[in-house]
């Protein structure tokens, strides 16, 4: 399949959210302009990860640019919700930010996961303008929602599934 950039700038609504039971679950993020909506099939990790670096993208912004407006991170749960249709263009592989001085506008950069067969294949893009707000807003919820996943056991770090946890620290014991 050819590459495809997707440019949507700006964003009207930027989001992350998950579809399934605890375990099974697949991340999407998505984003909404005037004209398409789009969405793409992201990691857990990745969201997690995102929502740090954004925090730290931040933290720089505002120190080499002291006079920007604070971003904020007000949101309702409703008006972060997937969108419908879920028809994911790729699975992301690699995410960047930038900052577009001139329209004091992040730049959220999706780019699809590199598969063995992509050697002679430029890989798809999505470029995602948006506001400090909506990025920080996102990044807040995907937290809450990766969040909501399972409960993490105290002992060995691993997801307890909802059928129980043979946890590896337990030396075959149980509390």
């Amino acid at each position: 399949m050819p590459a495809t950039e997707y440019n949507l700038k700006p964003v009207s609504k930027l989001t992350t959210g998950a579809i399934g039971p605890p375990g099974n679950r697949v991340f999407y993020l998505q984003a909404r302009d005037d004209v398409q909506l789009m969405t793409l099939i992201i990691e857990k990790q990745q969201v997690q990860l995102l929502a740090a670096k954004v925090a730290e993208f931040l933290s720089e912004l505002d120190e080499r640019l002291p006079d920007l407006p604070k971003a904020s991170f007000d949101y309702k749960e409703k008006d972060m919700a997937l969108e419908q249709p879920i028809d994911p263009a790729f699975r992301v592989g690699f995410l960047g930010l930038g900052y577009d001085d001139e329209d004091d506008l992040l730049i959220l950069v999706a780019r699809e996961i590199e598969t063995a067969d992509d050697d002679d294949q430029i890989t798809s893009v999505a470029r995602f303008w948006c506001t400090r707000s909506q990025l920080l807003a996102m990044c807040h919820w995907g937290v809450e929602v990766a969040n909501q996943g399972r409960p993490i056991c105290g002992n060995c770090g691993e997801p307890i599934d909802p059928e129980g946890h043979f946890c590896p620290k337990s030396n075959g014991h149980k509390k």
